[in-house]
């Protein structure tokens, strides 16, 4: 199957990465189905589609009858078999469990079509292992897109040890498709971004905690000093404590390096749910913003 063929994208899960890949896919003009175990996460979803659509039209960026038509494009549901019945591509933003995602794969297995492509937007997790719990392991590829989905321009494909080339072609059309520049890693611990990044984070929290000197400071040194759009603290943050975290351990596991051990004020603010951005404060405050 060719990128231009597919007609209807399955987006598993209706969190911030899942209804951000369903507006990217929408705004591209491919009919989306958007699929969640509960009304209320799918309604969250749907109102952080709208917000983002309106923050478009607000800064200038994107037309109402625009919004509108990719809203339209959009169908909801929580019955799995009916998500999947028509989907040419199915793109999973589930957790971040490889038990609980190994699980959805073998419901998505009995009920897509056969020569559809199914997906994973893990950031860290194996493909290859994943991969085991498909009945067409060459179909199956990793998709990492980056938060917010609508804006970041990157799109990370993972070929597992059974991706076909043809499905890894498809992947990188695909990109094309929706307006994103991909980059091609083979399943290695992190992929290409975060192994290269988390330990960016690791090191300004390091420092952070020993007193080097302050956030503020740290995230300036490398705004101004390295060129980075976003501070290492601030994209932490934005990120996710909470998921840096779980990112950090999940490498660290697999490479077996002292030096993707996770900071302890790291593991701390975690403990007392500064979690950054979602929860309003993270190493900086939100609340007032």
């Amino acid at each position: 199957m060719q990128a231009s063929d597919v007609k209807k994208v399955c987006v598993l899960g209706a969190g911030l990465m899942g209804s951000g890949i369903a507006q990217v896919c929408a705004q591209s003009g491919i009919n989306v189905v958007m699929r969640d175990i509960k009304d209320e996460f799918i309604e969250k979803g749907l109102k952080g589609i709208k917000d983002s659509l309106e923050k478009g039209i607000a800064k200038g960026k994107l037309k109402r009858e625009d919004a509108d038509a990719t809203i339209s494009k959009i169908e909801t549901t929580t019955d799995l078999a009916k998500a999947l019945s028509e989907a040419d591509l199915i793109i999973e933003a589930i957790p971040e469990e490889m038990k609980l995602k190994k699980e959805v794969y073998k419901e998505v297995s009995k009920n897509a079509p056969e020569q559809a492509i199914i997906a994973s937007n893990t950031s860290t997790l194996s493909i290859t292992e994943m991969a085991t719990a498909v009945r067409r392991p060459e179909n199956f590829v990793g998709l990492h897109f980056f938060n917010p989905a609508p804006i970041m321009k990157l799109l990370e494909i993972v070929k597992g040890k059974k991706t076909s080339d043809e499905t890894v072609q498809f992947a990188k059309d695909l990109a094309g498709r929706l307006g994103k520049t991909p980059v091609v890693s083979i399943d290695s611990p992190g992929f290409i971004a975060n192994r290269v990044a988390l330990p960016i984070i690791i090191e300004a929290i390091v420092a952070l905690e020993e007193g080097v000197a302050t956030k503020e400071d740290i995230d300036t040194a490398l705004k101004l000093g390295y060129n980075h759009p976003m501070g290492p603290l601030e994209l932490a943050d934005l990120v996710g404590l909470d998921t840096v975290l779980h990112s950090v351990k999940s490498v660290g596991d697999k490479l077996k390096s002292p030096r993707w051990k996770a900071p302890k004020l790291l593991e701390q603010m975690v403990k007392e749910e500064k979690l950054g951005r979602k929860t309003g404060k993270g190493f900086y405050d939100y609340t007032q913003r």
